[in-house]
């Protein structure tokens, strides 16, 4: 896991080091391992290593090989690397490292492009070819690792961080009219290639670029995910089913205990964490780490769910550690990790993402973490009622979207109502090809978009911003593309993740399985007073706000008049999202 950035000049000067410099340096908590910059005319690589795989210098980055032509920095974790690398050594190459890192590099040369998918992990990387003066760009099939682009006329500047490209000159910083629609409309999610910034845009999951030295460059989706079973899985039962996700989330496990460091669990209580320990300890796991962290109840509603993670902790002996966390600590941290989000991020659980990190990086570098369950067993409270729907559009929007077009033409100020993009953008997803019914055409936009750029990103952000790697077993490629393929009647039922659920008695306590699922709020954001109220109206009504002329005065003073009644159906608060975006412009000085 590290930070990597690039810069590719196409117009005939030398790459600037000293500003690639600054934009590496920025990334430090992603890599605070090591450090290291190359150029050659051109192009200049940057990067920021933690040591997982291999922990021996020989696997630093940048890495050059001149018998190839080819330089390479990479950001993540193959998981098949020895079986990539035996493969490679069998048509001869030679290998002077022990990692995953100089396996792409040979498997490049040797595939090109159709390296891609045969790797089983997580990435994004960048390769240099020497020959061709080519640069080749890729991210992961479920955006697990991130790829932020800066381009002009004159370069292309890429990094690990969206905050780090601002270190650079040139970077346009105002706001997209598209991002800002979907991301006030759309749960915070601004899907690829948009970010809020004009200027900065982002690789699309599953997708390669190539850019010429001339600047032109050609991109392309290297994976999609298809759903519905197979013609030789119609006649599968439900008990066949539950065999296969088993097995498969038992390899995706075992392939993410890999490491030559200690690997924990981030265990929140509920059935995906807990089966991930369960299968951990399957595996062979030893010594094995867990974290859980909570906070106060509020209005009601329970703040924590130890009595469930302690269970698990104890039914599996593990070393485990309980995080509560008081109000005022939260308070105080929120700046840090706002400060830490590479786009601005809405779900509570973002500053419980941050302090939970900051623990765990106490005790180890890699966790295994069970983000992407929801999303593709259909654990979500609107599957069903967009299976039953007679218009599943409408359904998916009523249930996810925070707010109608019509109040968000009331939200931001008159020059940003162009136009409903972010309804185009679900109704154009739920007519594309690969998915038949409403239910997988939902499960099909959560998977591949709000995943992605919510959970997903999230995670990368919070942990990074310690310097600790997460790995999520349920979206092993291999297990997503299963979840696709399980018909919708074996996971609707039970609350949703029915097949995943009954396969995980064969694991873990029933008692675990068969409780309420769980959702608790973190204090002070979903129900807005005290101090972070307080901070919130000055964010929104100050003299910078102001000049921003992004959201209407009258909408602001209706949020604020009665904080409480304002939430989405999400259950998240309509004033906390508006006053992060806010928020975080102000902490990147935007």
């Amino acid at each position: 896991m590290c930070g990597i950035a690039g810069e590719f000049r196409f117009d005939g000067l030398p790459a600037d080091m000293a500003t690639l410099d600054r934009i590496t340096r920025h990334m430090a908590q992603r890599g605070p391992d090591a450090s290291g910059l190359w150029a050659q005319g051109g192009l200049g690589l940057g990067h920021r290593r933690l040591k997982i795989m291999d922990l021996a210098e020989a696997s630093g980055q940048p890495m050059v090989d001149a018998e190839a032509g080819l330089s390479l920095v990479f950001n993540g974790a193959i998981y098949n690397y020895p079986q990539l690398r035996a493969e490679l050594e069998a048509m001869g190459y030679r290998f002077f490292s022990g990692g995953d890192t100089e396996v792409i590099l040979k498997g490049y040369h040797a595939w090109g492009e159709k390296l891609l998918p045969r790797l089983n992990g997580m990435f994004a990387m960048a390769i240099w070819e020497r020959d061709s003066q080519r640069l080749f760009l890729a991210r992961d099939r479920l955006g697990i690792k991130p790829l932020y682009l800066n381009r002009t006329e004159q370069r292309l500047r890429f990094a690990s961080s969206l905050t780090a490209l601002l270190q650079g000159d040139g970077v346009d910083t105002s706001i997209n009219p598209v991002a800002l629609n979907h991301y006030l409309s759309f749960h915070a999610v601004v899907p690829p290639p948009l970010t809020l910034l004009n200027g900065i845009e982002k690789l699309p999951p599953g997708h390669w670029m190539r850019v010429e030295s001339d600047g032109t460059s050609h991109q392309q989706r290297w994976w999609d995910l298809e759903y519905g079973a197979r013609a030789d899985e119609q006649s599968l039962t439900f008990d066949d089913w539950q065999d296969r996700v088993l097995d498969s989330l038992r390899m995706s496990v075992k392939r993410r205990n890999l490491a030559a460091v200690d690997v924990g669990v981030l265990l929140s209580g509920g059935v995906d964490s807990s089966l991930l320990v369960g299968l951990l300890r399957e595996a062979g796991a030893e010594k094995l780490q867990t974290f859980s962290i909570g906070f106060a109840d509020v209005n009601g509603e329970a703040g924590n769910e130890f009595q469930y993670s302690d269970l698990i902790a104890e039914h599996f002996a593990t070393e485990h550690h309980q995080l509560m966390i008081p109000e005022q600590e939260i308070i105080a941290q929120l700046p840090s990790a706002i400060g830490a989000m590479n786009e601005p991020m809405v779900s509570h659980d973002c500053i419980a993402f941050y302090l939970l990190s900051r623990e765990v990086s106490k005790h180890c570098k890699v966790v295994q973490s069970g983000q992407g369950a929801d999303e593709i067993f259909a654990g979500y409270h609107w599957y069903p009622q967009v299976d039953q729907a007679a218009d599943p559009v409408a359904a998916y929007q009523q249930a996810f979207m925070d707010r109608s077009f019509a109040e968000y033409q009331q939200t931001v100020s008159s020059g940003w109502a162009t136009h409903d993009y972010a309804g185009d953008f679900i109704r154009e997803h739920f007519a594309q090809p690969g998915a038949s019914s409403g239910l997988d055409k939902a499960l099909r936009l959560d998977t591949q978009v709000m995943l992605v750029d919510d959970p997903v990103k999230r995670v990368d952000n919070m942990t990074m911003a310690w310097g600790l790697e997460a790995r999520v077993p349920f979206l092993d490629h291999e297990v997503v593309e299963l979840a696709a393929r399980v018909p919708g009647r074996f996971k609707l039922p039970d609350d949703g993740k029915y097949v995943l659920k009954e396969a995980s008695r064969k694991v873990i306590p029933a008692a675990v399985i068969d409780r309420p699922k769980g959702y608790f709020p973190v204090p002070g954001l979903k129900y807005l007073e005290g101090s972070t109220l307080d901070w919130v109206t000055e964010s929104l009504t100050s003299q910078r706000a102001l000049e921003r002329g992004l959201f209407n005065p009258g909408y602001i003073d209706t949020l604020l008049s009665d904080p409480k009644a304002h939430i989405t159906p999400l259950r998240g608060s309509k004033l906390w999202q508006l006053a992060m975006l806010g928020l975080w412009l102000d902490a990147h000085n935007l």
